[in-house]
């Protein structure tokens, strides 16, 4: 590839590979600090709960041996980075016999699906309105209207997601309050199982693209403005080219690649969910299982999620220095 060196793209691999191995040895031993374990937190709550556990230091001692939980530390880390080698999770704490990678396949689609989309608008329409704000042509109106739609980049996400569940469900009654569809719907590709999947999705995606296209307005204005004394705009005007075509071709063109990267490292780590965002509205994404597996010290659970987050960040984080000389040919890696 052109502007590419072999020895910088083996530092990149290796690179990858370290950040994997650092990350994934980080969240091995931070939830292994707090105090407790899953197996007494879960005797814990079923007590709580008006249940009676018979034998239960018995139970959890028979639990802790089948997990592995009284082996040595770092017995358990060895086998912890060979399962991780594999893809292979094991089982969930809190909810076995059930696997962690099933759990994670039931949730990630969800998640997927309504980050990825709200990802994308928030990024389109931010970088829209952070173009026009810099154009020396944008119409007046749009120059006072358009700096109204960042007063919610203020507003945090779940702040947004219940000033719109009050007005949009409780008050208006468009939209239901909870859960990715309706229970009584088999999934498939049925016009009433997409209808109720996107009805249960706008109000979650709506909170976010309305917290998050102001970050993507005022990156792209700040870039805009840093652009629009350069000399292939000057000649640009100068050769008599239309106001659209230098907008688009010659001013938003080398403007946006900050916004690109920022927008590939958003959508590497969409599959960690918005925890906050999915619990509140119900949303059975991945952000709503990591919260429940915290709350359950589900360490299996917890692990697998981190653990897929950071692979695909750092996965995006690598083609993106390697695709950065085909965004940007004045990009090169290559010695001089």
């Amino acid at each position: 590839m052109r502007g590419l060196s072999v020895n910088y793209v083996l530092h990149r691999i290796w690179m990858f590979v370290f950040t994997i191995w650092a990350s994934a040895t980080i969240m091995f031993f931070v939830p292994r600090m707090a105090p407790g374990d899953p197996v007494t937190a879960m005797i814990t709550r079923i007590t709580a709960q008006g249940g009676r556990v018979e034998g239960s230091a018995q139970l959890i001692a028979a639990w802790r041996e089948r997990f592995g939980l009284d082996d040595p530390l770092m017995l358990q880390y060895l086998q912890y980075l060979k399962n991780l080698a594999t893809l292979d999770f094991g089982y969930s704490l809190a909810q076995f016999p059930t696997e962690v990678s099933e759990m994670i396949g039931r949730a990630m689609p969800w998640t997927i699906g309504l980050l990825a989309i709200a990802t994308f608008l928030s990024f389109l329409f931010g970088t829209i309105v952070g173009a026009l704000m810099a154009w020396v042509k944008t119409p007046r109106v749009l120059k006072v209207l358009l700096p109204v739609s960042l007063t919610f980049t203020a507003v945090p996400f779940y702040i947004l997601g219940i000033f719109l569940i009050y007005v949009f469900v409780f008050a208006l009654g468009l939209f239901p309050i909870s859960g990715g569809a309706r229970a009584d719907l088999d999934p498939g590709l049925s016009f009433a199982y997409i209808n109720s999947v996107v009805q249960h999705g706008t109000l979650p995606a709506l909170s976010i693209v309305l917290a998050s296209m102001g970050f993507w307005a005022l990156g792209m204005r700040g870039m805009m403005i840093t652009v629009a004394g350069e000399d292939y705009l000057t000649l640009a005007k100068a050769k008599g080219l239309r106001p659209l075509r230098v907008l688009f071709k010659y001013e938003v063109r080398n403007a946006i690649l900050p916004q690109v990267t920022a927008l590939v490292l958003g959508l590497g780590s969409v599959v960690g969910g918005t925890v906050l965002v999915e619990y509140l509205f119900g949303y059975p994404g991945m952000g709503a299982l990591l919260y429940q597996a915290i709350t359950n010290s589900d360490f299996t659970v917890i692990q697998g999620i981190v653990f897929i987050l950071i692979l695909t960040t750092v996965t995006a984080v690598l083609i993106l220095d390697l695709v950065y000389p085909l965004l940007d040919p004045r990009i090169s890696y290559e010695r001089r």
